[in-house]
C-alpha cells in the first residue's frame, strides 16, 4: 500500500494535510476544528457541543433537509462530535465522490444560526443532558473530573449543564463561532483516494474568505487538585469508582508509554485490574484509560460492583494501581505492542480512520507521523521507559469518586 502525505496552507491559515492512497477504493475528508468544553467561558459552557448540532440546521442557502439530503445522494457515512478539545465534521465516500462531499462539509461549515433552529436544539440538548444524568458513570465521572480539575475548564462538562443551556442566547454562540470558528483553527484531513490538488482548489474556492481567529494562545496547563468525593443516588443500587491521575501531555513522547501503561493495568481482559477484581468476583467491570491533552494528560480508572464492596473494589484498585511499577513486566508490554500493532495495522487500511488520526495529530501537534513512525514510536517503549515514567510508584490516584445507593435504600 503506497500512501503519500501532502500538506497545503492557504493564506488565511487553513491547512489541509492528506494521506492519499491511490489505490484506495474509498476517500475520506474531516474538517478539524481547535475548539471544544475546555475553550468555553463558564457561563457558555456546552456551547461548542450545541454548535455542532447547529451545523446540521442549515445555512442561509441550505435547509436542514438539504444537509442530510445532499449527504444521501453521494452515499456519505456522515457524523460530528465534539471533545474536550476538538469539534469534528466528517464524511467517508466512495473515491469518486470525494470532490462533493468536501464541497459540500465546507458549505456546512458556515450555519445560518437561525434563531428558531436555535430553540428547537436547545430542547434537544437538554434531553441529551437528561438521558446522561441516568447514567452512573456519567454522573460520577462529571462531578470527579470537575472535581479533579478545579478551575480550570478541562473539567467543564462537554454538553453544558441545563443551567448554562437555558441560560445561553444565540447571539453568544455566535460570538463564539467568530473568534473560534476560523481559517487558522481549522484542519481539513484527507485520506484515501483523492486528488489533492482538486481538494485544494475547491477547499480554496469554499473557504478562502474565512477569517483570523480572535484568541488567546496558547491554552495554559491545568494544576490538577488532591481529594475525593463520596456520593449517593437513590436512583441507583449499584457501587461505582472512578480515579483519576495525571500523565503526560501530547506535546511529551512519553505518552506512548503512559498508553501501554494504562493498557496494562486496565484494557478490557487480561490486565491487572482485569485479573484482580473482574475475575476475583470482587467488581463487575474495571478498566482504566490514558487521554493526551493539550498541555496536560490524566490517568482515569474505573470500576463497578456490589455497593457493599466498594471499599474493597477501592483497595485492590489503589493497590494494583501504585504497585504498577514494580509488577509490569517486558512480557506485557511485548503483547500491549502486539495487540497495537495489528489494530493500527488495520485502521490504516479504512481511509476514514486514517483521516482521523491525521487530523487529530495535526490539529494538536502541527506535525505528521507515518504510521510506521507511530508504530516505532510503541515498539520503542521498553521496561526502563516505563519505570523512569511511573518513578518507582506507579499510577497513583489523586482524585477518587465513588456513588453508591444512601444508606438503607
Amino acid at each position: 500500500m503506497s500512501v503519500a502525505f501532502h500538506q497545503h496552507t492557504l493564506t488565511n491559515g487553513l491547512t489541509i494535510v492528506a494521506e492519499v492512497n491511490e489505490d484506495a477504493p474509498s476517500a475520506a475528508v474531516g474538517f478539524f476544528v481547535r475548539t471544544g468544553a475546555r475553550d468555553e467561558p463558564r457561563e457558555l459552557m456546552g456551547v461548542s457541543h450545541f454548535l455542532e448540532h447547529m451545523m446540521f440546521k442549515g445555512t442561509e442557502d441550505l435547509s436542514a433537509d438539504d444537509i442530510n439530503r445532499v449527504y444521501d445522494e453521494m452515499g456519505a457515512r456522515n457524523n460530528a462530535y465534539t471533545s474536550h478539545e476538538t469539534t469534528c465534521f466528517y464524511a467517508s465516500v466512495t473515491g469518486d465522490r470525494i470532490g462533493d462531499a468536501i464541497d459540500h462539509t465546507a458549505r456546512m461549515m458556515r450555519p445560518a444560526l437561525r434563531e428558531s433552529d436555535f430553540e428547537t436544539e436547545r430542547g434537544v440538548i437538554l434531553e441529551e443532558i437528561a438521558m446522561y444524568a441516568d447514567n452512573p458513570f456519567w454522573v460520577l465521572y462529571e462531578q470527579t473530573s470537575e472535581r479533579y480539575y478545579d478551575t480550570s475548564p478541562l473539567g467543564h462538562r462537554v454538553l453544558g449543564t441545563p443551567d448554562t443551556i437555558r441560560a445561553m442566547s444565540r447571539d453568544s454562540m455566535a460570538g463564539y463561532f467568530e473568534s473560534r470558528y476560523a481559517a487558522d483553527t481549522t484542519t481539513v484531513a484527507l485520506a484515501g483516494r483523492v486528488d489533492f490538488e482538486d481538494a485544494c482548489r475547491r477547499i480554496e474556492q469554499r473557504c478562502s474568505d474565512w477569517g483570523r481567529s480572535s484568541i488567546p494562545e496558547p491554552r495554559t496547563a491545568p494544576s490538577p487538585s488532591r481529594g475525593r468525593l463520596d456520593l449517593t443516588d437513590e436512583r441507583f443500587d449499584r457501587g461505582y469508582l472512578i480515579a483519576m491521575a495525571p500523565g503526560p501531555a501530547a506535546q511529551d513522547d512519553n505518552r506512548y508509554a503512559a498508553t501501554l501503561v494504562a493498557q496494562v493495568l486496565g484494557a478490557a481482559d487480561n490486565s491487572r485490574l482485569h485479573w484482580a477484581l473482574v475475575e476475583q468476583g470482587i467488581a463487575e467491570e474495571a478498566q482504566a484509560g490514558y487521554e493526551p491533552n493539550d498541555r496536560s494528560g490524566e490517568y482515569h480508572i474505573y470500576a463497578s460492583g456490589d455497593a457493599d464492596r466498594l471499599g474493597e473494589i477501592e483497595r485492590v484498585l489503589t493497590q494494583e494501581s501504585e504497585s504498577l511499577a514494580e509488577s509490569i513486566t517486558a512480557d506485557d508490554l511485548a503483547r500491549i505492542r502486539s495487540r497495537f500493532a495489528t489494530s493500527f495495522t488495520v485502521s490504516a487500511e479504512r481511509p476514514g480512520d486514517s483521516m482521523q488520526r491525521l487530523g487529530r495529530l495535526w490539529t494538536m501537534l502541527g506535525e505528521y507521523r507515518t504510521l510506521d513512525e507511530e508504530l516505532d514510536r510503541i515498539e520503542g517503549v521498553t521496561l526502563e521507559t516505563v519505570r523512569s515514567l511511573l518513578g518507582g510508584q506507579g499510577v497513583t490516584p489523586w482524585t477518587i469518586g465513588t456513588l453508591r445507593p444512601p444508606s438503607g435504600a
